[in-house]
């Protein structure tokens, strides 16, 4: 298996862009139809349980998967006892998430019968699938060929469309459309390990990797921290305002929170390549596959919060109809956290790829933290907005922070986050002050002007020239091989 031909970080961006936008396209029309099946106060619980299942999901890896693909970067590693050993170290934590994580359930919804009963019946099989498929993901991910990782996601998204598809057309009760929902990540899950097994022998009774013990608990604190944030306004909006209001900041949020799976893309192909210069002692190539991957996903993070930030009210009418439109303000809020966010995915895969994972978890449990205690006070005085704009400020915060952690932060500064983020203020700012009555004009204008970095940018100026010459080159020596030159 070490000995197979790995995919260019290109080929592998294209597999997980493709998949990765499918899947995306496809989980997003399971929520706006299951948003326009459920009444405001079913989304809500819902989306509740939801965070619950997610935060589960995660615990069930507990930062295994980036300690796999760290492992799996190291020469005259055996493949096979590497995941055996961390299947079995999943089906350990699985176990131990469905005790506790039912207990905490019960303990902090102790007067909600409802909410727990909805808790069983979508937690169990979507855990279930979220550890499965999180095997298949991360081998593929590991081996870089993002194609079988894709397919395990379009899977995924393909059997949750479907069933929940079938379960509103014959009207089913929305605790069976809960059912469902989780199913469908258990189908894609058996999909994963299926894709695993044809790949390499799965070997329970074999030694143990004791390598990924190493760090542990640092990449499990960190990998926790960065599960809860998007989870972390229903947990605490819960207790703040009505499940009609969590369930319109769930509406405004899973839109952002979708598009997050993009910036992904670019990171999960870049991610076994960082991690390989930096255990080579290739420090210069690290930082410059940093500094380019920085670049590259702060300009896809604009690219997704421009046109949410100017026509969220067009989005939300035309997704979720008229009786969600209250959701458009705090969409347009939230929708600036997708380029926030996509820096702060970078800098963060910087920090772990460097051996830095502890100052990574610093920074996450310092947003937490301040994200907990801002969603509760801001929520509290200024409700649905007040928690739009604590997501935005949590994405500040943690920015901060890891750039003030990043060897090299001058450099990465100059290059990088400071021309890319003045120009997103500065353009943003006056397109929305000069066009704010014409939305789809501003649209068209900031994607003009993001299209002009890629040639202002010196780095970005000289790969399209670069792909010019080549495509110039091949259709000369082509036109001459068919004039028999």
């Amino acid at each position: 298996m070490r000995e197979s031909k790995k995919n260019s970080i290109a080929k592998n961006i294209l597999h997980l862009f493709y998949s990765t936008a499918l899947s995306s396209v496809l989980n997003a029309t399971a929520l706006i139809v299951l948003a326009y099946y459920l009444k405001s106060y079913d989304y809500g619980m819902f989306s509740v349980v939801l965070a619950f299942a997610m935060i589960m999901g995660y615990f069930t890896d507990a930062g295994l998967s980036t300690i796999v693909l760290r492992e799996g970067s190291k020469k005259k590693v055996d493949i096979s006892i590497l995941i055996s050993s961390y299947v079995k170290m999943r089906m350990v934590l699985l176990f131990a998430t469905f005790i506790f994580g039912f207990i905490v359930i019960h303990i902090s919804n102790s007067g909600n019968k409802e909410l727990i009963q909805t808790a069983y019946y979508l937690v169990i099989p979507m855990v279930l699938g979220i550890a499965l498929q999180s095997i298949g993901t991360t081998f593929f991910q590991m081996i870089e060929k993002m194609q079988y990782y894709g397919m395990i996601r379009i899977l995924s998204s393909v059997c949750l469309v479907l069933t929940l598809s079938v379960g509103i057309y014959f009207s089913l009760s929305p605790l069976i459309i809960t059912t469902l929902y989780g199913l469908s990540y258990f189908a894609g899950g058996v999909f994963g390990v299926y894709l695993v097994s044809r790949n390499v022998k799965i070997r329970l009774k074999s030694k143990f990797h004791k390598g990924l013990l190493q760090n542990l608990g640092s990449f499990t604190l960190g990998g926790l921290l960065f599960v809860m944030l998007p989870h972390l306004g229903p947990l605490v909006l819960e207790k703040t305002v009505t499940l009609e209001e969590v369930g319109l900041f769930a509406v405004a949020y899973r839109i952002p929170q979708a598009l997050q799976q993009i910036p992904f893309i670019i990171a999960g192909a870049y991610y076994p390549v960082l991690f390989r210069s930096f255990n080579n002692n290739l420090l210069d190539d690290h930082l410059r596959y940093n500094i380019s991957l920085i670049k590259i996903m702060a300009l896809v993070g604009m690219a997704m919060t421009i046109p949410f930030f100017y026509m969220s009210n067009v989005v939300i009418h035309l997704l979720f109809g008229d009786k969600w439109i209250s959701a458009s303000f705090p969409l347009k809020i939230l929708s600036l956290m997708l380029t926030l966010q996509a820096i702060n995915i970078a800098l963060a895969d910087g920090l772990t790829t460097r051996g830095l994972q502890s100052l990574r978890t610093t920074i996450q449990s310092i947003a937490v933290i301040s994200g907990g205690i801002l969603y509760l006070y801001l929520s509290k005085s200024f409700g649905v907005t007040g928690a739009a704009f604590t997501g935005v400020m949590i994405e500040g915060i943690a920015l901060v922070g890891f750039w003030i952690c990043i060897p090299n932060r001058w450099v990465i500064a100059k290059k990088a986050i400071c021309p890319y983020l003045s120009f997103f203020i500065i353009g943003l700012g006056s397109i929305e002050f000069f066009l704010n009555s014409h939305p789809l004009l501003a649209v068209v204008f900031n994607f003009l002007l993001l299209v002009l970095v890629l040639f202002i940018d010196k780095e970005f100026k000289n790969i399209i020239y670069d792909y010019l010459k080549i495509r110039i080159i091949r259709y000369k020596w082509k036109a001459k091989k068919s004039q028999g030159v």
